[in-house]
């Protein structure tokens, strides 16, 4: 049976170390015979689009890993005095996006969609449509690709992608109008199962049945709200709320998949130990996370790409 396969990687900020570690000890076991070689489509949110990009450039996954080694910090670096012009935290984003920028354009250069190795899906999320039809003029969730067709975003620049899919709103400003993707897709997998099936793209696309998908998270922690009536408002929501949707798009996301694909879809979300809680931007904890997915017990996943995948 001919197959489609495709990895689809969560968002989540500096947690993007774990996958990528998970990444780089399954395509170096010997087992699985280099099993990125073989992917059709790689889709990626936020940090997992950076992933997502980087491997359909062929990058080595300990390349990817040793990103976030040397420049995670100085990515998510804030300095006392933007706190002050930002009022602590009440206005402004916490980071200037210009380092992540510095770190994406050594990565890829002037490297576009099209000129990437691998078929790639990047979601992100584009604040004004800027329709001429001002009855159309809105928000909307915005699908980098670099398919064939009419909505191909071949031209794009991968380094700009890789921003716009990364301004996650409160940590990093909106970069051309696009904020990250990951307040509709925190777990793009379905928008990879989607794009599989556009015919606009994919003269033939492949069957369901021919499809296997490998969704990778970033790391659960154990969130939860007690109280069975919050009578709360905009200020107690906003803390929690961006964390809240993004697990929530996961989880749907992961239902979805699981239902349509059934066994040839296979998802690894660790969930760190209970007294373990990791921000997106949680800088010092870089050598815990890697630490934890070189420990975790990769036997299903790899029993997956076995049976499945190869």
């Amino acid at each position: 049976m001919a197959k489609y396969r495709i990895i689809s990687i969560d968002g989540g900020g500096i947690r993007g170390i774990i996958p990528a570690t998970i990444l780089l000890r399954l395509n170096t076991d010997p087992i699985l015979n280099g099993f990125l070689n073989k992917a059709d489509l790689i889709a990626g949110t936020s940090t997992g689009g950076l992933l997502a990009l980087g491997i359909a450039n062929e990058m080595d996954p300990s390349v990817m890993q040793k990103v976030y080694i040397d420049d995670g910090e100085k990515i998510f670096d804030d300095s006392w005095l933007d706190d002050v012009k930002d009022l602590g935290k009440l206005i402004g984003a916490d980071y200037n996006i210009k380092n992540l920028e510095e770190v994406l354009k050594r990565i890829f250069g002037n490297i576009k969609l099209s000129s990437l190795r691998k078929k790639v899906l990047v979601t992100a999320f584009d604040l004004d449509y800027e329709s001429n039809d001002i009855n159309k003029r809105c928000w909307k969730p915005k699908i980098f690709h670099n398919f064939e067709g009419e909505d191909s975003d071949g031209e794009m620049l991968a380094y700009k992608v890789g921003l716009y899919t990364s301004a996650a709103p409160t940590f990093f400003p909106s970069v051309d109008g696009y904020i990250d993707g990951g307040v509709f897709a925190s777990n793009p997998s379905m928008c990879a199962l989607s794009q599989s099936q556009d015919i606009r793209c994919i003269s033939s696309p492949p069957k369901l049945d021919e499809i296997v998908l490998l969704s990778l998270g970033t790391g659960i922690s154990m969130n939860y709200i007690e109280g069975d009536s919050l009578d709360w408002g905009e200020v107690q929501w906003v803390k929690p709320l961006i964390s809240l949707m993004m697990d929530g798009v996961n989880g749907i996301a992961d239902y979805q998949c699981n239902q349509i694909l059934k066994d040839n879809y296979h998802r690894l979300s660790p969930i760190f130990p209970t007294n373990v809680k990791i921000d997106m931007d949680d800088v010092k904890k870089i050598s815990y996370m890697k630490n934890f997915a070189d420990r975790l017990d990769l036997t299903p996943i790899k029993n997956w790409i076995v049976n499945k995948w190869n």
